[in-house]
This record gives C-alpha cells, sequence and structure tokens, in this order.
C-alpha cells in the first residue's frame, strides 16, 4: 500500500552503518528525507547517494536530515559510506519489512520484466511525523535537487 501526503510515517527501529538502532522517534527534532534504494554500490544507487550528499548541508539549513534505506547489511553500508565519501545515514531494513510499510517494496518492472523488489522512493516527514511529499518510483537523476526544492 502506497502512503500519501497527510499520512503518519510508519514507525522503525534499524541498525545504522554503526550497528546502532536508529529509529523514527530518535530522528523527530527536524525534517526528515526518508530514501529508499536497492543496493549498495550500484550505479544509480551510488548517484543518487553522492546527489545527497553533496546537497546535504542545504538539507541541514532547511532543517532537515537525509536518511537512506535498503536491505543492505550494517557493514555493507559502512563500506559504501567509506568508499564513496557519503556523509549521511543509512540503515538496514534486512527483510525489507519497512519497506514494505512505506510501500516502497513490491512488484516493478526491471529490463522488462515483472519483478518483486524496492521500488526507489523519497518521503518528506515533518517534525510531527506525518508525511508532508512522497516520491514513488524516482529516476536518479536531477531528483535531489528535485526534493531539495520542494522543502
Amino acid at each position: 500500500m502506497k502512503l500519501q501526503v497527510g499520512d503518519i510515517a510508519p514507525d522503525f527501529r534499524l541498525k545504522n552503518q554503526d550497528e546502532i538502532e536508529v529509529g523514527l522517534k530518535d530522528l523527530n527534532s527536524k525534517g526528515i528525507v526518508l530514501y529508499f534504494y536497492p543496493k549498495d554500490n550500484t550505479p544509480g544507487c551510488t548517484t543518487e547517494a553522492e546527489d545527497f550528499t553533496q546537497l546535504l548541508e542545504y538539507f541541514f539549513q532547511k532543517g532537515f536530515v537525509v536518511v537512506g534505506i535498503s536491505p543492505d547489511s550494517p557493514k555493507s553500508h559502512k563500506k559504501f559510506i567509506e568508499n564513496k565519501g557519503l556523509k549521511h545515514i543509512l540503515l538496514s531494513d534486512l527483510d525489507k519489512s519497512i519497506a514494505e510499510k512505506y510501500g516502497a517494496y513490491g512488484k516493478k518492472m526491471m529490463y522488462g520484466k515483472e519483478v518483486f523488489g524496492i521500488i526507489r522512493s523519497t518521503f518528506i516527514i515533518n517534525k510531527n511525523g506525518q508525511i508532508s511529499k512522497v516520491f514513488y518510483n524516482v529516476r536518479v537523476k536531477g531528483h535531489v535537487k528535485e526534493v531539495l526544492e520542494s522543502l
């Protein structure tokens, strides 16, 4: 089920790249840009993560923290962060249960075939835990700028 503007963001507690559990409520003192991506160290996911890192200061200036979630392990996230110089939090959703709650896991088209997987998605969550903007089936090029401009 896809989330819509006005919905309360589903709660979560997931391990970050340092094996520390981070929850939605831990981040709620700021607005949150929460994005779901398929896999560490793949071309599109790397571009998206690097774009968020390059513009991270602008997100902070607008009162937002950026958090990425994928089914990769905390160890994989740590390597991804170190290899690419990323500066934002990455969380590990190994069983994809949080992605499912956000409507970011399900059927999608890949190379002309219908498969199950992570649906590249971004959610803007306000300080009250409410969804204020939703982006599903994201195309990487220009997406991060679009998110920033929508704040």
